[in-house]
């Protein structure tokens, strides 16, 4: 017999007009067999798209800084950022739907869901004229305020106008994709996605190699946009039965942009937090110190995305578990998730501090390499990313935005502040940036932990003690990694490959062994054991 549950949905200040179609809902749709098999395929899915990135980059970025050079390699790396703070002019719909779907993944109001997906489309609409002039303003400006010589300065522009456009087919095609992985079933583009992503490489590579130039990559971006979008356009009317899109009334729309709101401000604060170490350094100091910025950290930030897959792909059915008011098994989703992300970055990360210094020699030459402080900066700013990203999420399956916001604004804001100071009063470079966007994030690191605990009603001591015994071998492990560093070279791309994954795998089992408890092994090993299993 198939038992019904009547989900309350989320308060205003967030969230859709309650409406009895929402309360249509199965139990049987939250099994831990499906929500498990589910979460396994989209990681896969998810990491053969990324492992294509990985390459891509690895085999791009020598490309383009060798054929653009340092000064303009480094401008193309800023401007993605500059352009990127018109996002939120865009209302980015996609964002609140994905959210929302996933909320109600489980219920069988196909007509409220459509109803979405008319809002999210309206939404878009009434944004374009916003987003098209506040990117047409930052592409004017943008080789003003980078200081580009007077030879780049059309380039400049009419690439930050490609960029614009981007921008605008984002907010529009990303919608399918949307409904798709607010559904669970972003696996079903598995390996599709993951051809468009070596097309995009081929197109930029292209480009750079023929003499195109900046605004030949940029077109290369324009049009994976495009191809992915019409992916997912594709994979949401075969798979999703239910897809398509309804004209919503002005009150709904309304209630849609109010949602849209608040993830368009987080949105903008992730483009703070994300982007501004890059824009700050490039201001403060030069585009090509950014070049080197930016291949130092490419590492970090590829090891590290891959440990936000994992994570991600648990997340619309954590969303499932919040919308059921299942907040047991939700706080044992979180415990995993955090516990997973503690062991896979410290692995990589004291890792990546070993290793740094060959991997740069043998990929673009050692001239880029910052130094063991500032490497070590860029590692543990990336792992705080990564925490703060796992509690952020989090947060907006719970629709429950504002304070997240705000308070990702201040954060984002003395980050910024504090980096002009450390790079361009002190002069401290690469490694100030590092240690202010640390410093500033900081309030991230204390406050979104206490909300997700206190709304999945979790006692705030009993986490506190749990994470002593890993951050004080975190500790050590760096330490000891920082102080090996210096003496360890490799020559060759076959002995440093092989050195990586000794290191790595002796790493993950001492942390694995020393660094968690008893219930935290017991956990990570029944979740691997389901995994493996199927």
């Amino acid at each position: 017999m198939r038992r019904e549950h009547v989900v309350t949905p989320p308060e205003p200040g967030g969230s859709p007009p309650a409406r009895s179609g929402w309360r249509r809902f199965t139990a049987r749709a939250l099994a831990d067999e499906t929500l498990s098999q589910k979460a396994t395929l989209n990681m896969v899915a998810s990491i053969l798209d990324y492992g294509a990135r990985v390459v891509v980059g690895l085999i791009l970025n020598p490309i383009l800084v060798s054929r653009l050079g340092d000064l303009v390699f480094g401008v193309y790396q800023v401007l993605g950022r500059f352009i990127g703070y018109a996002t939120p002019a865009g209302g980015r719909p996609s964002q609140a739907l994905k959210w929302t779907i996933a909320r109600h993944q489980y219920s069988t109001a196909y007509d409220e869901k459509r109803l979405q997906v008319g809002s999210a489309l309206a939404v878009w609409l009434l944004f374009l004229p916003v987003l098209v002039v506040a990117g047409g303003v930052l592409a004017w400006f943008a080789p003003v305020i980078l200081s580009v010589p007077d030879n780049l300065v059309l380039t400049v522009r009419v690439a930050a106008a490609l960029l614009v456009l981007d921008l605008v087919l984002v907010n529009l095609l990303t919608i399918p994709q949307s409904v798709v992985q607010g559904e669970n079933l972003g696996y079903k583009r598995m390996g599709l996605s993951m051809l468009v992503v070596f097309l995009g490489g081929a197109l930029a590579a292209a480009a750079a190699i023929t003499g195109a130039g900046l605004v030949g990559v940029v077109g290369s971006v324009v049009a994976t946009t495009t191809l992915t979008g019409l992916l997912f356009l594709w994979v949401a009317r075969r798979h999703v039965r239910w897809f398509g899109a309804t004209r919503p009334s002005f009150r709904l729309v309304a209630s849609f942009v109010r949602l849209s709101a608040w993830f368009l401000l987080w949105n903008f604060v992730m483009q703070l937090m994300r982007g501004s170490d890059v824009v700050v350094l490039g201001i403060a100091d030069s585009a090509e110190s950014v070049t080197t910025y930016a291949l130092s950290r490419y590492v970090p930030e590829a090891l590290f995305g891959a440990v936000a897959i994992v994570v991600s792909a648990v997340m619309p059915g954590l969303g499932g578990l919040l919308g059921a008011r299942d907040h047991a098994r939700a706080v044992t989703v979180r415990s995993e998730s955090m516990t997973a992300t503690w062991l896979l970055t410290t692995a990589a990360g004291a890792t990546f501090v070993l290793w740094q210094e060959s991997f740069l020699t043998l990929w673009v030459g050692r001239e880029y390499y910052p130094g063991p402080t500032a490497t070590l900066l860029i590692i543990l700013m990336t792992i705080q990313f990564a925490f703060i990203r796992n509690d952020a999420s989090i947060i907006d399956l719970t629709l429950e935005l504002r304070g997240k916001v705000l308070l990702g604004l201040l954060s984002a804001g003395l980050a910024i502040a504090l980096g002009f100071l450390f790079v361009g009063r002190l002069d401290l470079g690469i490694s100030g940036v590092a240690a202010a966007f640390i410093a500033g994030w900081s309030i991230l690191s204390v406050a979104y932990p206490w909300f997700v605990l206190r709304t999945l009603e979790v006692p705030l001591l009993g986490q506190v003690r749990g994470a002593i015994r890993p951050l004080a071998f975190s500790v050590l492990v760096f330490a000891g990694a920082v102080a090996l560093a210096p003496r360890l070279e490799a020559g060759s791309w076959l002995t440093l490959v092989l050195l990586i994954a000794v290191s790595f795998g002796l790493l993950a089992l001492a942390s694995f062994v020393l660094g968690l408890t008893r219930r935290q092994r017991e956990r990570v090993s029944r979740r691997v054991r389901q995994v493996v299993g199927r």
